[in-house]
């Protein structure tokens, strides 16, 4: 008998007789004979959660194996009298040992008796969920490692439908099952009901506070979008009396999306920090056009480090797991301790806007308002080295004596996540303002204000996403179609507006005529192929002064580093490096300087071509998903009487005729 894991939920097996089978012929009802797992999936097996079939889970740990280095079997699988599975073990490939045999030359042993597996069961809600973990193996695993596992020769049934792409697009292939739930504590159990909903707890912060019909226009809002969008994915957390408390959404455009401009996202909390009616969180990027697209969106009862930690755990494994390499947020210690805990991997930022935003209610009311308000803006836009800044706000601190302000207190101990002269090694994509005018947009804006009602917004949302892709597909004509006049004589600056959308190119201009504002550039010091310059630029708000800016350039491998860290920032190389570039005689820029995410010719799978009806004819992602759009409003016509069913299945049926004569008249 199995023993007991730690990391386990209490079994209660059915009093009803069953029986169980043993080995890997269990799996051969639906382990298909071609076809090679793509994606991966590194979000590791936990207690608790949950996948719509036995098929479903084997695949998802099969993806965990592929990535980690190892193979799947299944080493028990229990049924009841009628056949129904109710329960499974899936173990690492290496687990238990091979029977003796008594042939002449047996075969070596290659098992090593390893630990490694989960366990499953099936639930009252017809929901498979992990109910044991045990994730150490007792031999080398390594993701590096060439051997070929035969469960990794299989697609699994159970992802009802893998995302097909083209063969040159790089992106994840892995379906993440809608039901999937982690509980972000581990030791209680979440049983998710996606139709009923209760609305009345005295607890604060504990649930969502709905209105009368919000449960419904909710419930509804969902399964419309999942009848139409078979890669409609939401998930839902109850609080310890039933009540609804957190909820994530996402579509396949978002993970498509993710696969292009995830490298840094933004959490978008000003619903609730502003008090709107609608508790809406929104984790946003930016496209190639500067413009802010949607990678996930949520309802959460309250800014508790709990809700973000729920929020983030299912937003990332809706994402495959994949960390991005920068998040901003708001000033939120309760957000800054979830992202340490789901995505320490990721650095993150806070967002600077937000911080002058809270400038006039955190100081308005000290004596002398307007010179502190002055002396706080020089120091964080007008350092350019951290020096400056610690010296600028020391000064700030001991002539208005306000040391002991709490809210610059809090703000000097995470200036390492907002300060720009911290924040030159991060990079930032261009999503972080470091002017004053700059404003950071969230995607769904021009639909939701303080006073939008849940279902007013519900109601809204496909037409506001239909205006984003619209808004970037129009962006995409834009930059192919037009044409820039250019600014300078230089190259590089021909070279780029080939190559960048217009508005990454207008930004980049205005870095090529702020070349005209560099007086000098002088060679300091020479070590082997290192060679280091002062670029001396008059400042913008005093023509009269000037600032000195340090490059350093290796001619070995054409690398370049200036100290005003704009390249991290923006994406794209400051004039300070251009001046270097263009005194040593660079005609163009290096490629490792032009970031794809900018490019022009950057095809996206989830955007179409608007000039053929809404739907890109062209790509079969787009066909498939438009004729299941069809195919799933026929069929609910068609069920709802005897004579419309006979009516639809021969009208199907002349349509299939129709098509293969097309088909064979195209021959």
């Amino acid at each position: 008998m199995d023993g007991l894991s730690l990391n386990a939920e209490p079994i209660f097996d059915d009093e009803t007789e069953e029986f169980e089978i043993d080995g890997e012929c269990a799996m051969t009802e639906y382990v298909g004979q071609s076809g090679i797992i793509e994606g991966e999936n590194p979000v590791p097996p936990a207690v608790g959660m949950e996948f719509e079939t036995y098929e479903d889970v084997y695949y998802f740990y099969n993806c965990y194996a592929k990535v980690h280095g190892f193979g799947v079997r299944v080493s028990n699988t229990w049924y009841r009298k009628s056949r129904e599975r109710y329960r499974g073990k899936l173990s690492c490939s290496s687990a238990g040992f091979k029977k003796k045999s008594e042939a002449n030359r047996p075969r070596p042993e290659t098992r090593t008796g390893c630990p490694a597996m989960i366990k499953f069961r099936l639930m009252e809600n017809k929901r498979w969920r992990i109910i044991e973990v045990e994730l150490e193996h007792n031999h080398l695993v390594s993701p590096s490692t060439e051997k070929f596992y035969k469960s990794h020769r299989n697609i699994s049934s159970g992802s009802k439908r893998s995302l097909q792409m083209d063969a040159n697009q790089d992106i994840q292939k892995i379906r993440l099952f809608r039901t999937v739930i982690i509980d972000p504590d581990d030791d209680r159990k979440l049983n998710i009901d996606e139709g009923e909903f209760r609305n009345t707890i005295d607890q604060t912060n504990n649930h969502l506070i709905l209105k009368p019909g919000d449960a419904q226009a909710l419930h509804s809002f969902f399964t419309d979008l999942q009848l139409v969008n078979p890669d409609f994915f939401y998930v839902m957390d109850l609080n310890e009396k039933g009540c609804l408390r957190n909820v994530f959404w996402a579509e396949a455009r978002f993970k498509a999306a993710y696969s292009y401009f995830g490298d840094v996202v933004r959490i978008d909390t000003a619903c609730l920090t502003t008090k709107y009616e609608v508790p809406l969180v929104v984790i946003a990027g930016v496209n190639h056009h500067g413009q802010s697209v949607p990678l996930g969106c949520g309802l959460i009862a309250g800014e508790t480090v709990e809700s973000f930690i729920w929020l983030l755990r299912a937003w990332l494994t809706y994402m495959v797991g994949r960390p991005p390499q920068t998040i901003i947020i708001a000033q939120s210690r309760a957000m800054q301790t979830a992202i340490a805990d789901v995505l320490p991997r990721s650095a993150h930022c806070i967002s600077l806007s937000h911080i002058m935003k809270k400038v006039p209610e955190e100081l308005g009311g000290l004596h002398e308002y307007e010179v502190i308000k002055k002396a706080f803006t020089k120091a964080i836009y007008q350092s350019s080295r951290i020096e400056e800044f610690e010296a600028a706000w020391e000064d700030m601190i001991l002539h208005h004596r306000i040391r002991d302000h709490k809210w610059l207190q809090t703000l000097h101990d995470d200036r390492k996540h907002w300060a720009p002269v911290y924040l030159k090694d991060t990079f930032l994509a261009g999503m972080v303002s470091v002017t004053l005018s700059e404003r950071e947009a969230s995607p769904f804006d021009e639909y939701l204000a303080n006073h939008t009602s849940l279902k007013v917004f519900l109601n809204s949302y496909n037409q506001c996403l239909k205006e984003i892709y619209l808004r970037e597909a129009l962006a995409d004509t834009e930059s192919r179609n037009s044409s820039f006049m250019l600014k300078s004589r230089f190259y590089f600056e021909m070279q780029l507006s080939k190559v960048y959308t217009n508005h990454i190119f207008e930004k980049f201009q205005i870095e090529v005529e702020g070349m005209f504002s560099c007086l000098s550039t002088r060679q300091v010091s020479i070590d082997g192929s290192v060679v280091t310059y002062i670029v001396k630029e008059h400042e913008v708000e005093n023509v009269n002064e000037a600032r000195d800016y340090e490059v350093t350039l290796n001619t070995a491998v054409a690398e370049v580093l200036c100290a005003c860290g704009l390249f991290n920032l923006e994406g794209f190389l400051c004039r300070h490096a251009l001046c270097v570039l263009s005194q040593n005689s660079f005609e163009e820029i290096p490629p490792q300087y032009i970031l794809s995410r900018w490019r022009k010719d950057i095809h996206r799978s989830y955007i179409l071509d608007y000039g053929c009806n809404l739907i890109d004819t062209k790509n079969p992602v787009h066909r498939y998903d438009n004729l299941y759009k069809c195919a799933v409003k026929l069929v609910e016509e068609g069920r709802k009487s005897r004579e419309r069913y006979k009516f639809t299945l021969e009208a199907l049926g002349e349509i299939l005729n129709k098509v293969s004569l097309q088909d064979h008249n195209t021959l």
